[in-house]
């Protein structure tokens, strides 16, 4: 296979999210540019998904830092990630996740090693199911895990009375974008930051800080087909892939900077930059 069938195979998989989650996107079309390097291979990939500000980052990274210290920063971040995350977790935790997180993902499996006992509620995320590949590499990991579907996320939150045994007490959750004034993450994210903000239950964003944009990031809409296929022409199907967050429902963002309130973290970017 040549390397343009090769970079054509990547697009592909990013676009049909066989690739998943920020990380691992920004990751492949780093890979993807380095087989066909030329401004159109940089257009074509910012195309595929619009909602990752990781992906044009490292895009714009290419020439100003070496390839070695761009794929290094992905695995130093999260090790860092990891310890702060660590901090966070205490015994008996229930900790609620929604969707594909690299970020969560690997933090929890991080203090599954480390010797933490919790347990891990998270959503099927319709309507491309990316929560069955969460439970399968948690469950993997050797850490209990109950999967609910999106509708019944209330269910898996709110604590509904004293006998009430099923219900969280933390919120993680990853993040395509960063923006000044809250986060963009997969649809289904802003109801659950609602019910746990009503229910006092801390949220917790875990992601990388090359994920932050101060330019406005467009909320990308997905084919109807994933919904329904083949649906009666007179019924409209909405299908966006991600939605925005406030800032108010966030308790605190987990980088390789530390553990901030989301505030402070906004403050840092704006300044280092």
């Amino acid at each position: 296979m040549d390397n343009q069938k090769r970079f054509d195979k990547i697009a592909e998989d990013i676009k049909s999210v066989k690739i998943q989650g920020a990380k691992n996107i920004a990751k492949a079309a780093f890979q993807a540019y380095s087989l066909v390097p030329s401004e159109k291979s940089i257009k074509k990939l910012l195309s595929l998904r619009p909602t990752e500000p990781m992906l044009e980052k490292v895009l714009n990274l290419v020439g100003k830092k070496s390839n070695e210290e761009i794929l290094e920063h992905f695995d130093s971040n999260q090790k860092e990630i990891n310890k702060n995350v660590l901090k966070l977790i205490k015994h008996k935790d229930v900790i609620f996740t929604h969707c594909h997180s690299t970020n969560v993902i690997n933090a929890l499996i991080f203090a599954k090693k480390s010797w933490r006992n919790f347990e891990v509620y998270n959503t099927e995320t319709r309507p491309l199911f990316q929560g069955r590949k969460t439970a399968k590499e948690l469950r993997k990991a050797g850490i209990k895990v109950t999967m609910f579907v999106d509708s019944a996320s209330a269910i898996a939150l709110e604590k509904e009375n004293k006998k009430d045994k099923i219900y969280a007490n933390k919120v993680f959750l990853g993040a395509d974008a960063l923006l000044a004034n809250g986060i963009i993450n997969k649809i289904g994210s802003g109801m659950i930051s609602e019910l746990a903000f009503k229910n006092k239950i801390p949220v917790y964003i875990l992601a990388d800080s090359w994920k932050f944009s101060k330019k406005k990031v467009p909320i990308e809409n997905r084919s109807l087909n994933e919904v329904w296929d083949k649906a009666p022409k007179n019924v409209k199907i909405k299908n966006p892939a991600f939605e925005f967050i406030k800032e108010k429902y966030i308790s605190g963002i987990v980088t390789e900077f530390g553990i901030m309130k989301y505030k402070d973290f906004v403050k840092k970017m704006k300044k280092g930059e």
